[in-house]
């Protein structure tokens, strides 16, 4: 009898240290502004060829006019895509032509952008997180 009232206090010891175990830290990300995060990446990257709107694309990238030019607004090359469908960043056509995945979605012409790098990793996943929050101004 000694050894399961023993073994019952060894469990109930057990369980209250693990419980004051603190929980592991949640990957915390924070919120991605259009304003202070989107525009400067595409104004640095995409607005010297999508500047008034009349170039290439048919869009002009640049500030706030930006916004009006890619969410909800179809593609040219690919009419059936949006340019940016909000909170759906794999269904975007601005994500497939930045990853350079457009062509496997019925997509034309070269990743963006045109005759430069591809963007850095962290840019993308920037636009691919703003357009997961709802692509909001």
């Amino acid at each position: 009898m000694k050894a399961v009232i023993l073994g019952a206090g060894l469990l109930a010891l057990a369980c209250a240290v693990r419980a004051e175990e603190p929980a592991p830290a949640a990957s915390y990300q924070p919120a991605v502004s259009y304003q202070k995060d989107v525009v400067p990446i595409l104004e640095q990257n995409c607005a010297t060829c999508h500047l008034t709107g009349e170039e290439a694309g048919g869009m002009s990238l640049v500030g706030d006019a930006a916004i009006g030019f890619l969410v909800g607004q179809p593609s040219q090359e690919a009419p059936a895509i949006m340019r940016v469908t909000a909170g759906e960043p794999d269904k975007s056509y601005l994500v497939m032509k930045l990853e350079g995945t457009h062509i496997d979605h019925g997509g034309s012409g070269s990743q963006m952008p045109f005759g430069g790098l591809p963007l850095a990793a962290e840019d993308i996943a920037k636009i691919r997180q703003w357009i997961a929050e709802g692509a909001k101004p």
